[in-house]
């Protein structure tokens, strides 16, 4: 996406528009629980992509993306009508992977967490291999004598 204002500003307010027009206008039986995450509008104004999550199994992700699908028309005509542009980008729906990639993530890190723990359980006990001491010290008075 652009860095344009314009661009910036549009995208916002499509955002709004789709997740209100979700909340109250389309009553897709297929629709699950959607929550639109990110839009991003190019730089002419002429295309949005819109970024969408889904609470549930494979399958309702497929229900909500057949029903967004579906429901692509009503929504643009909704978005021409309360953005005032004089063209009406195209939309198009993706699923957002960023919950897929959070919970990679926090699996990861319990993991890691997990072997840290197991390493500060086995470093407890342990002792140093030969001297306690290894390294080498000027010779004192104390052992001249010796």
């Amino acid at each position: 996406m652009s860095d344009k204002p314009r661009a910036l500003r549009l995208a916002d307010r499509i955002h709004q528009i789709v997740a209100q027009m979700l909340e109250t206008r389309v009553k897709d039986p297929r629709l699950g629980f959607v929550t639109v995450t990110d839009v991003r509008v190019t730089g002419d104004l002429q295309h949005a992509d819109i970024f969408y999550t889904v609470l549930g199994d494979d399958e309702a992700r497929a229900g909500s993306a057949a029903a967004l699908a579906s429901a692509t028309g009503l929504i643009r005509t909704e978005v021409g009508k309360q953005t005032g542009v004089r063209l009406t980008p195209s939309l198009t729906f993706h699923l957002d992977a960023v919950p897929e990639t959070a919970a990679h993530l926090a699996a990861a890190l319990d993991e890691a967490a997990r072997r840290d723990a197991e390493v500060a359980r086995l470093a407890e006990n342990a002792v140093p291999a030969g001297e306690a001491d290894p390294y080498r010290h000027p010779a004192s008075d104390e052992d001249d004598e010796d």
